[in-house]
């Protein structure tokens, strides 16, 4: 083994068995991935962007159309660095090309954060989902026991079909994103062809000020208006798995990007102005079952309780499926990229003979499992244990988006000789549009109250991987794992040439 010690970090060279031991299997075109992009984010419209409607319709509408903005000038400037940067860390690759090595590990560890905790999300919901049709009808609660039943199993099903291959896993995402997505035009369609469909009960929220509203109920709104989008990003980090980075992933992203926009729209509207319309969607009691399953709420008020409802409720499940499935791939491969750089313990890269970083999905399981069985325990009564790990997660996310677009704008200034395959047509200026629409976004979790703690402990345990990194993993990175091996020849060049 050879050291070098460029600053303030130690790097070691290991040798070939190691990478060999950590490596992944290509096997996506851009189809597959624009799938997976669409699934990863499509239980935003089954779930969790609801909770924004207390701020009135117009406010969470306005807060929806400012991060479509921002999740556009995103998708962009990451379609750019993805085909000139095609590694399995995504964000953090880019990242640590442009702001070096802390700056990477912050990135990857807030992607981590996001990665982690949104399957907890989603699986809160598909829990939701399925008691919903467990215990209709019998005027009783499931009891914990029952809610947890059902995240242990998805958690193991899924985690399952992640170490089987990454084949299996982005097939199986696009059967389940198709048929998610028909379920959702079914319902749009049945809505407005029948007179269940009212604009008016949408508004039933709104301030009663003459229809004003206060324009921090915009900002409260946005964490709950990214949930129609998050996760997109998630697709740099199947780079590695592209069987051809530069091409495939701009037309992933930005194919993904237009259909969950188009979806959004609809759903904010239908999904709110449909049976009691936006109140019901939001009102805090043990026996609304449309806050737990909006979509299915909606269902039940357009098409009846009959068999036909019955069974798209049971379909419906399939949308949140869709999401859990890429977002548990989606923390495999950033604890992957993360592991096999040696920013965290090597052993989570290991891959196994599926080619699959096993170690790594085991333990992001344990970790999202962990955070909603204790906020479940611990949490207010009145508060949703789903939407406490989703502005956690936002929380996560939104910094990583900051900074994924700061190192845009700085490799496309300090880095001019980067080989681009695809350019951003918004450039610079989209990257700086959506860096400020980020930082406004950050600032709003910190908005309600009732969501704060759980903000507070992100920002904790943020603060303690950075000291880990200090004081540990900083000594003991990979020169040879492709993130920092990219980086460090690009550092050389730059010597050379200074």
């Amino acid at each position: 083994m050879s050291d070098t010690k460029p600053g303030m970090v130690h790097h070691e060279e290991v040798d070939q068995q190691y990478l060999e031991r950590r490596k992944l299997k290509p096997s996506a075109g851009w189809i597959l991935l624009a799938a997976m992009g669409v699934g990863a984010v499509i239980s935003g419209d089954f779930f969790g962007w609801h909770f924004g409607l207390k701020y009135g319709f117009r406010a969470m509408a306005i807060a929806t159309v400012a991060m479509a903005t921002m999740y556009f000038c995103m998708v962009y400037t990451i379609a750019e660095l993805s085909a000139c940067l095609p590694h399995a860390g995504g964000f953090f690759s880019f990242t640590r090309n442009a702001f070096g090595p802390l700056g990477g590990f912050i990135c990857g560890l807030t992607d981590t954060i996001e990665y982690v905790l949104t399957p907890a999300v989603v699986v809160t919901a598909i829990s939701g989902y399925l008691t919903l049709l467990m215990y209709e009808g019998s005027g009783e609660q499931a009891p914990f026991w029952v809610v947890l039943s059902i995240w242990v199993c998805a958690y193991l099903f899924f985690v399952g079909i992640n170490i089987r291959g990454a084949s299996l896993t982005l097939r199986m995402g696009l059967v389940i994103t198709a048929l998610a997505a028909a379920v959702l035009v079914t319902f749009y369609a049945g809505a407005l062809a029948s007179d269940s469909f009212d604009f008016q009960a949408a508004l039933n929220t709104e301030p009663e000020q003459g229809g004003a509203f206060p324009i921090s109920g915009i900002f409260a709104a946005l964490p709950f208006a990214i949930w129609f989008y998050l996760a997109i990003e998630q697709l740099p980090l199947a780079a590695e798995e592209s069987e051809n980075a530069a091409t495939d992933m701009p037309r992933a992203l930005v194919v993904a990007m237009f259909i969950l926009f188009v979806l959004s729209i609809l759903t904010l509207v239908i999904n709110a102005g449909v049976g009691e319309g936006a109140r019901e969607l939001i009102r805090n009691a043990p026996d609304n079952f449309a806050r737990k399953a909006p979509l299915a709420y909606g269902i039940r008020e357009v098409f009846g309780g009959g068999w036909f409802s019955k069974g798209l409720v049971v379909l419906a499940v399939s949308g949140l499926v869709a999401s859990f499935h890429a977002t548990v791939y989606a923390y495999g491969r950033v604890l992957f990229a993360l592991s096999r750089a040696g920013y965290i313990p090597r052993w989570l890269s290991l891959t196994g003979k599926n080619r699959t970083p096993y170690l790594a999905l085991l333990s992001g399981a344990v970790v999202g499992l962990g955070c909603a069985t204790l906020i479940e325990l611990f949490s207010g009564e009145g508060a949703s244990v789903g939407a406490v790990l989703l502005n956690m997660a936002v929380f996560g996310a939104v910094i990583s988006y900051a900074m994924v677009m700061a190192s845009y704008i700085k490799l496309r200034i300090s880095r001019p000789d980067l080989e681009r395959p695809y350019k951003s047509p918004l450039g610079i200026p989209g990257a700086a549009l959506g860096l400020l629409l980020s930082v406004i976004a950050l600032v709003s979790t910190f908005l309600d109250v009732e969501y704060r703690p759980g903000v507070y402990g992100v920002a904790i345990f943020l603060g303690a991987g950075i000291i880990y990194f200090l004081v540990y993993s900083r000594h003991h990175l990979v020169a040879n794992a492709p993130e920092e091996e990219v980086a460090l020849i690009s550092q050389a060049k730059d010597k050379l040439s200074g």
